[in-house]
């Protein structure tokens, strides 16, 4: 089945000046955002093509094995090589739980794109995702939106906002709460797989002006994309991938210039979907704060990272999380405990619900 590495193939030799900017090249430009271009980019930015070479030949660490095939991919494709990255920004903070990327692609038709990186696989990026279940904004957030502004200001004409994951929300948080005057140069928001937000946020007004700008995309077993509420319609895309590795753009299939989509997510992201909405709505919002910081102080005595080095020597890791669990006062134990039963009561639920035909759901 054909990827976006097909479509790379196929459309390449494409500009932009002959096939408009579809869904798929607003995928291209979101995974832009997760390459590390630290110390490469300078002020007056420079083309995709050159920096995907200096990558090449630095050989940095990459997030995903597929991205070594997609740099020399975007070296090969004259649709994208001389679009102009601008205004690479990298932030990670521990003590303020902030990871944060963007860059800004100036797409050669007097448009630009600004593209926000998804969690970039270290702890902190996981906790400031999972802190969005009791806090908005997150420092991310806030940074998304100062960062739209500025490069709003900064250069005239039409903008295109759009990320993966995490940073499909920061787009849409960055949409929504830039000023009045800069949302309307606005033409579309692309949130892919990312999360939505609590219902008092899209009853703003900033997030219901830019409401029907926003294309949300989530693959058939989507569990990301669908935490939180979302008011804009969202469309299924059929991802190859099994469970959470659906998350992973590479594994959407692209048919020509569009990608292929379905009718429903499946009965597993309706059950997570449902268990995590029903979970959050069990605890209060302090309790949820607390179990979310309690479970990331005790990943972090482990001393991993990222969660790849959580993986490894996963024996001594166990023996750290023992000794952190141990470590913790009665109330915090009692916190975990009624966290953990509020979160199998409402998979219960979920599960019973799944049982029940569509039309007698309430």
């Amino acid at each position: 089945m054909a990827n976006v590495f097909d479509y790379l193939d196929w459309r390449g030799d494409l500009t932009l000046g002959l096939v408009p900017l579809c869904d798929v090249d607003a995928v291209v430009l979101s995974r832009l955002s997760y390459l590390p271009l630290d110390g490469l980019v300078p002020p007056e930015g420079a083309p995709v093509g050159a920096l995907m070479r200096q990558l090449l030949a630095s050989k940095p660490p990459l997030l995903l094995p597929e991205d070594g095939r997609f740099i020399p991919a975007l070296v090969a494709s004259q649709r994208f090589c001389e679009m102009r990255i601008m205004d690479y920004v990298n932030q990670i903070d521990l003590e303020s739980q902030t990871q944060f990327a963007a860059i800004t692609v100036a797409l050669g038709d007097g448009r630009h794109f600004v593209a926000f990186r998804g969690t970039d696989g270290t702890l902190v990026g996981w906790k400031e995702d999972f802190n969005m279940a009791f806090t908005c904004p997150v420092p991310a957030q806030r940074l998304a939106a100062h960062y739209a502004a500025s490069a709003m200001l900064r250069f005239p004409g039409e903008f295109l906002l759009g990320g993966h994951s995490k940073g499909g929300n920061l787009a849409v948080y960055a949409a929504a709460f830039c000023p009045a005057a800069l949302q309307e140069r606005i033409a579309a928001v692309y949130n892919n797989d990312g999360p939505g937000f609590d219902a008092e946020v899209i009853a703003l007004q900033g997030y219901q002006r830019i409401c029907a700008r926003v294309q949300t995309f989530v693959p058939q077993s989507s569990i990301v994309g669908m935490l939180l509420e979302h008011e804009e319609a969202y469309t299924i895309i059929h991802s190859t991938g099994d469970g959470f590795g659906q998350h992973n753009l590479y594994t959407w299939e692209v048919l020509r210039d569009r990608f292929v989509t379905l009718e429903t997510v499946t009965n597993g992201s309706r059950f997570l979907d449902r268990t995590l909405k029903q979970w959050l709505a069990g605890l209060e919002p302090e309790q949820r704060e607390r179990t979310i910081d309690t479970v990331y102080h005790m990943l972090c005595e482990t001393n991993a990272e990222t969660l790849h080095e959580l993986k490894e020597n996963r024996f001594s890791r166990a023996l750290a999380l023992l000794r952190s669990a141990k470590g913790l006062d009665e109330d915090t134990r009692k916190l975990l405990v009624h966290a953990a039963g509020v979160f199998f009561r409402s998979a219960g639920r979920s599960l019973k619900q799944a049982r029940v035909p569509d039309e007698q759901e309430s």
